[in-house]
């Protein structure tokens, strides 16, 4: 099969994924193509099988079938199972053993499409476990296989996921009103399937299956998207709210003011769960979350691993350490007992779980209050012309001060009682800016300092 421009191909293939404008770059010939380039690229014919899902967008299910014909054609047997969350798929390759690729664009837009390909087991595929080598068989050509076609197959795994997480946390003990805003993405689908076997009344927003986001983006890291869900549970006097993206990998949370929880909060929440379960094991966070998390998670016996940000990064370093968990700054939460593949839904229920066991008069605002201990500034990104002068500029603007550097993502400049970190985009000219402080005002000067620095600096 002849290749791809070179052009074409880096503009889709992204460092996790594959991502891009649905007609314009993303085509079902250039799929079907990715499906071989999948077999043979990441030497996949020995596993016998392949597992397929997709979303709700329009294009998912055509580029589903594209693929699986295209990997049916190296000699694999295709089990498609339909719509699915993103996690849904990571149970199916989990459980089944088996390599998988998902079709969603994630939070993107619906003008989107795109694949997220894992080998069996849920392991990661990324630029340096087999997305490099699927590119370049893309740019010169897939080779023609010669051997008998595999058979493609059609399988209903939506009920076994939700029993399978239902049964990694506790029972609910007494029962909790929550509101769901599934931003008409997957959860749609899945959250009635998971809820619905528990002492949990649901107040569902956006739950049709509609890959046009008729309502608002599938992106709950944009606060802009949450404003419906923090209205709907004041309104409704609920004991929290749940907010997932596009293809439900990600959960944000809201209390019962209406306020959003941090993620990091989160990651400290659940890990002190997961930790009464594996005493003593190894916590991972990305160098982005709060201080708080690599604490609570000393103060509760297990031993807090930093990474750089990334689900790739923190599967391998969960792999290496024998993690029980890891939590990111972005809503992503990975698990030792889920093939350390990050799952939404699985964290919701870590927290409804905690919730629902804590003192019946016990709101989540309060029970989160030990988990909250400085004031992160959330992601900033700034545009710039040369990232890596902007970075040193940073670096000489500490210089000389009681400060520790570290590169093990972008650069961190840890004052003692504060942090800094800014971080270039792989796509685009921004540096990404993260501080901590242990008040509003530290926090709110140190982010606009190092912001004046970028100003001082040269804009494209």
């Amino acid at each position: 099969m002849s290749g791809f421009p070179q052009e074409l191909v880096s503009a889709l293939i992204k460092a996790y994924d594959v991502r891009g404008l649905v007609d314009s770059q993303l085509t079902p010939d250039f799929v079907r193509a990715a499906g071989g380039a999948f077999v043979e690229a990441v030497g996949l014919r020995e596993d016998g099988a392949i597992v397929v899902g997709h979303d709700m967008r329009p294009s998912s299910p055509a580029f589903a079938q594209a693929f699986a014909e295209g990997a049916a054609a190296h000699g694999v047997d295709v089990i498609l199972i339909g719509l699915c969350s993103t996690d849904g798929l990571y149970f199916a390759s989990g459980t089944l053993n088996l390599p998988g690729a998902m079709f969603t664009a994630s939070h993107n837009p619906a003008a989107y499409n795109g694949i997220k390909m894992c080998r069996a087991g849920a392991a990661p595929v990324g630029q340096e476990t087999g997305l490099a080598e699927i590119s370049a068989m893309l740019v010169a050509g897939v080779p023609e296989y010669d051997g008998p076609p595999g058979r493609i197959s059609h399988r209903e795994m939506l009920q076994d996921y939700a029993d399978y997480l239902i049964g990694l946390v506790p029972p609910l003990r007494r029962r909790l009103s929550v509101v769901v805003d599934a931003g008409n993405g997957m959860a749609g689908l899945t959250a009635p399937v998971v809820l619905g076997q528990l002492p949990v009344d649901v107040t569902q927003m956006y739950f049709e299956l509609d890959g046009t986001f008729p309502n608002h983006e599938a992106n709950p890291i944009d606060p802009a998207n949450l404003v419906d869900l923090q209205a709907e549970v004041i309104r409704q006097g609920a004991d929290l709210g749940l907010a997932f993206d596009g293809d439900a990998d990600r959960c944000f949370v809201v209390d019962e003011r209406g306020e959003l929880v941090n993620p990091s909060t989160l990651t400290g929440l659940i890990a002190t769960q997961e930790l009464q379960r594996v005493p003593g094991a190894p916590v991972i966070h990305n160098v982005i979350t709060s201080r708080a998390v690599p604490e609570i998670i000393a103060e509760n016996g297990g031993v807090p691993v930093v990474t750089r940000v990334g689900h790739s990064f923190i599967k391998e370093t969960m792999a290496q350490t024998g993690a029980v968990f890891g939590g990111e700054h972005s809503g992503h939460f990975y698990f030792a007992d889920f093939w350390r593949a990050d799952s939404g839904m699985l964290a919701a229920l870590h927290v409804l779980s905690r919730l629902s066991n804590s003192s019946d008069a016990t709101t989540l605002s309060n029970l989160l209050v030990p988990y909250e201990r400085y004031v992160l500034s959330g992601e900033i990104n700034t545009e710039v012309a040369d990232q890596s002068a902007a970075i040193a500029a940073v670096r000489a603007h500490f210089a000389g001060q009681d400060v520790t550097f570290s590169d093990l993502d972008g650069l961190t400049v840890d004052g003692g009682t504060w942090w800094v970190n800014v971080r270039p985009s792989n796509t685009e000219p921004l540096l990404r800016l993260n501080a901590e402080a242990p008040t509003a005002e530290q926090m709110a000067a140190l982010r606009d300092d190092v912001l004046a620095v970028y100003r001082a600096t040269p804009t494209p």
